[in-house]
């Protein structure tokens, strides 16, 4: 690949990205405090010491944001990757088997999906105990409902093919013609839907922490962040916009990456796998 290639938003993208995992993966290291460490007054201004101001509870803002990338993007992520293992299995398997295996998967991922997504979500979590598997597992039950749509979608386009029917009388083996004739021919739109999902996670993890079904104090994460710090608004403290920005900021470089990534894998659509 030439980076030459690589239009300006593609790095701006990557540059957002990879600065949020080396935050998340660095944080005790690069965090000037702790995670929960008390170190002045409540909502004091930046200055040359905290160089974003302090929270609703005198703990260091810059160092909150550092340890919330740290936890925001462990759920997001790891909710994303479980969606797709299932959702794609699931998906996949459905349109290889057709018949009654399709129609079951299909009305079953229907039925989930007619139900609002983040309303089934409160109610799961409110009944649930509270820690990051369970809310990990519920987002990704959820996800798994939209892979799944779009899974489905491509293969069946992909099924009907001359290449996939030459390799069912052939007499290879539902997994061989997942794995490949299926899969290498749908990567363009499951690598755009994939970066989607991450995106939409973050958005939905940090919704859950504001409504106080998420990520549980005194646990940082940035949607929690805006929750403890919204009454600093009323009086002009820019505390709760900071974690904000650090949302929406991750959230649109991860969209720059997928656009880039859709576009150059675009011609894989037409083509055909190993067979």
């Amino acid at each position: 690949m030439n980076r030459r290639s690589i239009p300006l938003t593609a790095w701006i993208g990557f540059a957002g990205i990879l600065l949020a995992f080396i935050c998340a993966i660095f944080a005790p290291w690069i965090a000037p405090y702790g995670e929960t460490e008390i170190v002045g007054d409540v909502w004091q201004p930046a200055d040359a010491q905290f160089l974003l101001g302090l929270d609703n509870l005198g703990r260091d803002l810059l160092s909150r944001l550092i340890y919330g990338a740290r936890t925001t993007l462990f759920v997001a992520l790891s909710a994303t990757v479980l969606a797709f293992s299932v959702g794609i299995a699931l998906s996949f398997i459905a349109a290889v088997s057709r018949g009654m295996i399709d129609m079951v998967l299909s009305r079953l991922n229907d039925l989930m999906m007619s139900i609002p997504t983040l309303i089934l979500a409160l109610v799961v979590l409110a009944v649930l105990p509270q820690s990051l598997t369970v809310l990990i597992l519920v987002i990704a039950a959820l996800e798994t409902t939209r892979v799944f749509r779009l899974g489905r979608a491509v293969a069946l386009d992909v099924a009907v093919m001359d290449f996939v029917e030459a390799a069912e009388l052939r007499g290879e083996g539902k997994l061989w013609i997942v794995f490949r004739e299926i899969l290498p021919n749908t990567l363009s739109p499951l690598l755009a839907e994939f970066g989607l999902r991450f995106a939409f996670a973050i958005l939905f993890v940090s919704t859950l922490s504001f409504l106080g079904l998420g990520i549980q104090p005194p646990t940082a994460d940035w949607g929690g962040m805006v929750k403890d710090n919204k009454d600093g608004i009323i009086f002009g403290v820019s505390a709760a916009l900071l974690p904000g920005a650090a949302i929406a900021a991750l959230t649109i470089c991860v969209n720059l990456v997928v656009d880039w990534l859709l576009r150059r894998t675009s011609s894989l659509k037409g083509g055909r796998g190993d067979g």
